[in-house]
């Protein structure tokens, strides 16, 4: 990554239930969708540790998103841009993650299963509005 001028962002990565694939495969230890706590304590962690990223996922394919008053929690740990991923498949389900206060919304499964060029326009146009 050096010789070719990439940054590395150092990233904090917490899994939340339901936990989905990485739940699954990793045998994680997962976030409950109440615990603000832990989830604030992670934050402050990676805050310390002088990480950039917290990542909040709740896995790919998940069938629930990250519960946005984790987000919400995380979110009040300075210095950190939140990314939150895992269960969001449709524009209204990016907005509430956003609107808790993630700066980057991970949409993977919405855009991995669109059928054709056309839906997967049609899919990020609806979140980038839903955004803005």
């Amino acid at each position: 990554m050096k010789k070719f001028g990439v940054e590395a962002l150092p990233t904090g990565y917490v899994v939340c239930a339901p936990g989905g694939r990485v739940g699954e495969v990793g045998s994680a230890d997962l976030i409950q969708p109440d615990d603000h706590d832990l989830v604030h304590a992670y934050a402050l962690t990676a805050q310390m540790y002088g990480f950039k990223l917290l990542y909040l996922e709740a896995g790919s394919g998940a069938s629930s998103q990250v519960n946005p008053e984790l987000i919400q929690r995380a979110k009040t740990v300075e210095g950190l841009t939140l990314v939150i991923g895992g269960g969001i498949r449709t524009a209204e389900q990016a907005k509430v993650a956003a609107e808790a206060g993630a700066d980057w919304v991970v949409t993977g499964t919405m855009t991995e299963d669109a059928s054709d060029l056309e839906e997967l326009r049609s899919r990020i146009s609806a979140v980038v509005n839903a955004l803005n």
